[in-house]
């Protein structure tokens, strides 16, 4: 009897920075993959990913023992390394900030080898078993690996741009086929992602989590200081490298981004959390956004001229700018552009997986004609008995329904300027929700943008919603989309007219001119994601629907939480989230909660002291 072949299944782990994750591949293809956040739900959270893991092994059916390898995505002692030189060279303006961080190191992350494995002990069923070989990339290593491994590529220029890692903060490199090799680097503390980091903070906003918001405010300004910006702040050199004036920047020996000469540089001081935007705001985000797209395409076009391919791949927090990245499509020179979904430092999970499949054990490259994220549906999805559960447990009153009148009530929610949270399937992996746990809305409505902002995220009214269009419809509504299954590029919409800039930002909005105003931001881009039949079916149907009713192939989606909260990953966290919110409709795969059919009163309280976002 022929003797079955065992299956090879690598672990990859993200952790103890930011955005914590775990990664599943068997035998070179991606199982599944989710954020510690979603089950802890403590946004960002940088912790061990033991409940990640534990759904990894049941996703698989599998124990800690059936794994071979696990793969960490960065090297602690190499960063451990900068962090010291960085500290003495300051020194010694930089004793407070060595003093908060080197113990930490000292007592914890310096061991993480240790750490890995006492958090793998705790996993075993028979606690005598041998622990999986344990391996470490480099953390740029691990972002071009995510980048370039799931492809639709079996040759690209793969380009890696973030805060930083270890010492690199900006990565090209060639690959081909199961080869990645290293071209060229930089190194911090010069970092295009600190740069934006920085703006982040003087705009008010939180570092590491805003600067999707700097982003968005960025169209309501003109960019009066983008030469400002490269005078005194960036030397931005025609090929991409770049050097950062440190004297401005004080990353290097506190915890504060800048110095007090970098606000005496714009003749304004720090904005404050949660008060009003001026023109001058605006004209910041968008100065810094011109900056950052120039820089992008500076990068982007170098590594074409480097290395001649004609598809790139892009990796790291900065590739989660979806104008930026839309830029580098249209000015780069490249065919065709992939971005990991999980660009950020969760997509590092991934990476370190793939590294350990193809350069470790010498795997090789399988024929591929698309990407293999699945569309980022990697996460936990849940059957009919846990929801049913979920529901009762709730005292909610609900009604079951086939896939074919689901759509159709749900379709007529939306026409109704309902508000419908939409929750099907595995969860997205990723910052972006994707139509499996996201929030729905009507695109035509002139004040769905801040019904859904105000009642129902309680953020700030000023940011766009981006737009799921049926992918064969794309064409139609925008000007040149690209092929937008995770919502990293951006379009214009069709027969809009941008509002002025100058004005505020209510104004503003009010002065812009399109049939779908809720999803058109004020220069009339939209981030859109174009949906697939074939990948997100359930989500196309609803969309079909929607589109023969109205003539709107598109809708409003936004991710499925409230501010400060990650998004919901259980069916539980949705029906928390629907009662504490004004949420009108709540679909959960086939069950659907009328908000005004509930008898409890509880469900209709609606959550006011939210964590900040």
């Amino acid at each position: 009897m022929q003797k079955m072949a065992v299956s090879t299944y690598i672990l990859g782990i993200s952790c103890f920075y930011h955005d914590s994750a775990a990664s599943l591949i068997k035998d070179g293809e991606v199982l599944a993959a989710a954020q510690e956040e979603r089950f802890t739900r403590v946004r960002h959270d940088s912790s061990f990913p033991i409940n990640a893991i534990k759904f990894l092994l049941r996703q698989a059916n599998i124990t800690i023992e059936d794994i071979q390898i696990v793969a960490y995505y960065d090297k602690p002692f190499i960063t451990f390394e900068r962090l010291l030189e960085s500290h003495l060279a300051t020194a010694p303006k930089g004793l407070q900030l060595y003093l908060k961080t080197i113990p930490v190191w000292l007592s914890r992350k310096l061991d993480i080898k240790s750490e890995i494995k006492r958090n793998l002990k705790s996993l075993r069923k028979n606690k005598r078993s041998k622990l999986p070989e344990l391996l470490f990339s480099a953390h740029h290593q691990s972002h071009a690996a995510s980048a370039f491994y799931p492809s639709p590529f079996h040759d690209a220029a793969v380009l890696c741009v973030d805060g930083v890692g270890e010492w690199a903060t900006t990565s090209l490199w060639q690959g081909h086929d199961t080869k990645l090799t290293p071209i060229k680097e930089l190194h911090f503390p010069h970092s295009l992602g600190l740069l934006y980091s920085s703006f982040t903070q003087y705009l008010g906003f939180k570092v590491d989590s805003g600067e999707y918001k700097l982003m968005g405010l960025a169209p309501y300004g003109r960019p009066k200081y983008a030469k400002k910006i490269r005078d005194e702040l960036i030397d931005l050199k025609d090929d991409g490298s770049f050097r950062l004036n440190m004297t401005y920047f004080g990353y290097l020996e506190s915890t504060q981004m800048i110095h007090s000469k970098f606000t005496q540089l714009f003749g304004q001081p720090c904005r404050k959390p949660e008060t009003r935007f001026s023109e001058f705001h605006c004209d910041i985000a968008a100065s810094i956004q011109e900056v950052t797209n120039q820089a992008m395409i500076r990068l982007a076009s170098h590594a074409r001229s480097v290395t001649g391919q004609k598809n790139l791949t892009l990796a790291g927090g900065v590739a989660l700018n979806c104008v930026a990245n839309t830029q580098v499509f249209q000015k780069a020179g490249f065919e065709q552009v992939w971005i990991q979904p999980a660009a950020g430092d969760a997509g590092g999970s991934i990476g370190s997986a793939y590294l350990a499949w193809h350069q470790h054990l010498k795997q090789p490259m399988k024929k591929k004609d698309k990407d293999q994220m699945q569309g980022a549906q990697l996460g936990p999805d849940f059957g009919r008995e846990q929801i049913f559960q979920a529901v009762t447990a709730s005292n909610l009153v609900y009604e079951e329904l086939s896939d074919s009148d689901l759509t159709e009530q749900v379709s007529n929610e939306l026409v109704k300027q309902s508000v419908v949270g939409w929750f099907q399937g595995r969860m997205e992996f990723g910052p972006r929700a994707l139509g499996q746990r996201s929030l729905l809305g009507d695109p035509r409505s002139p004040s769905m943008q801040d019904q859904m902002n105000l009642k129902i995220k309680f953020r700030e009214s000023f940011r766009p919603f981006a737009p799921s269009v049926l992918a064969e419809k794309a064409a139609d509504f925008f000007e040149e989309p690209s092929i937008s299954p995770y919502m990293l590029f951006t379009a214009k919409v069709k027969k809009s007219t941008a509002a002025e800039p100058g004005q505020s930002l209510n104004d503003q909005r009010k002065s812009l001119t399109s049939d779908y105003p809720a999803i058109t931001h004020v220069d009339t881009s939209a981030r859109l994601q174009t949906v697939d039949k074939d990948i997100s079916p359930k989500y196309h149907q609803l969309l079909e629907s929607f589109f023969k009713k109205t003539g709107c192939p598109m809708l409003i989606n936004t991710s499925f939480n409230l501010r400060g909260e990650p998004i919901v990953c259980t069916p539980q966290d949705a029906i928390n989230c629907f009662m504490n919110s004004n949420i009108d409709v709540l679909v959960l795969e086939n069950f659907v909660i009328h908000k005004s059919r509930q008898t409890d009163p509880v469900y209709h309280k609606y959550q006011q002291d939210l964590a900040p976002d």
